[in-house]
């Protein structure tokens, strides 16, 4: 596949793009509401609407330093083509599709990745890959959620020590107000961090097909598109993976629901600066288990915690294997 393909092919691929970021939408949608809903701060229906227009207006907070680590970070820039990218597109997408019906948290960037990672080296061999931003992935793998539940643990033991002369409807009163500030704060990282990935997707395409001349950038009206399309897919968010963030990781009284969010949104803001792709899912996850843990270790339902982590571990592998074979289907039916 080439620029010879024409118009019809490259509009077809960043339509693909374009529902990998609505699913990316739909399948985190519990990223940004599962605390505030679990809280019963505020109820589903209204919850979706706040969280969508935060992940929309994410861009006007953020650079766009994540979509260049995608675009050119984590496969060579030089291998990419039409077939890669809907490769690593369809890797992404099945595997999103088959956690969301399982109502499993997994990740949709670390998907994203693998997808890349497996279309890439079933083109070009391991050569392809691009390992400073690989490594730095993988690192956030293991950092993203430690931090989340570091920063929430703290937030627990800061506000419980500021509270304690308070009555506990006070508390709850005050947290019930500030939780919405919490969870915007989540909704524009999560926009801001998730968004661009899709963003580098569709720039690395146009620029594989010389659409951008001779200089990586992310054109405003991919930006508009991305941040719209997952707006779109957080709207019509799944309950099924709601339902585990929000109450069947441990029980969030609108305190800890608020430290959640809190430590959440600072980890994906100093990872979207420092435009490191992490995974949303596991931040609030290590947040939600942390401050579960601040209240008592048997506060956490640790089977449940493990079967995530499970999913985290298998998910870049086993969008990476979709994307291959998806890329090796593509070559073969092209011949």
């Amino acid at each position: 596949m080439d620029v010879a393909l024409g118009l019809p092919v490259l509009v077809g691929l960043i339509a693909v793009a374009l529902l990998f970021d609505f699913l990316n939408g739909l399948h985190d949608a519990a990223n940004s509401i599962a605390t505030i809903v679990s809280t019963r701060v505020l109820r589903p229906q209204y919850a979706v609407f706040w969280a969508a227009f935060f992940n929309f207006v994410a861009f006007m907070v953020f650079g766009l330093h994540v979509a260049q680590t995608i675009g050119t970070g984590i496969i060579d820039p030089a291998i990419v083509d039409a077939q890669v990218i809907f490769a690593a597109l369809v890797g992404a997408i099945v595997w999103n599709l088959v956690t969301w019906a399982l109502g499993i948290p997994s990740s949709s960037s670390h998907a994203l990745i693998g997808g890349l990672f497996g279309a890439g080296v079933a083109k070009a061999g391991l050569s392809a890959a691009v390992w400073s931003g690989l490594s730095k992935t993988v690192i956030a793998i293991v950092l993203s959620p430690l931090v989340g539940f570091l920063l929430a643990m703290v937030l627990v033991a800061i506000v419980s020590w500021a509270s304690v002369r308070s009555t506990p409807f006070a508390v709850d009163r005050a947290f019930r107000i500030l939780q919405f500030a919490s969870a915007s704060l989540y909704s524009l990282g999560h926009g801001g961090n998730d968004a661009q990935k899709t963003m580098g997707i569709i720039a690395v395409l146009l620029y594989s097909q010389g659409q951008l001349g001779g200089e990586f950038f992310v054109p405003f009206w991919v930006v508009l598109s991305c941040q719209a399309a997952m707006a779109m897919g957080t709207l019509m968010g799944g309950w099924r993976i709601v339902r585990t963030m929000g109450l069947r990781i441990t029980r969030l009284t609108p305190m800890q629901g608020f430290c959640a969010e809190t430590g959440g949104a600072a980890t994906l803001f100093m990872a979207t600066f420092l435009g490191v792709p992490v995974s949303t899912t596991h931040t609030i996850t290590g947040a939600i288990v942390g401050v579960g843990a601040a209240r008592r270790l048997s506060a956490v339902r640790w089977n449940v915690a493990s079967s995530i982590v499970y999913a985290w571990v298998i998910t870049m592998p086993a969008s990476a294997i979709v994307a291959a074979l998806s890329w090796w289907a593509v070559k073969i039916f092209v011949r």
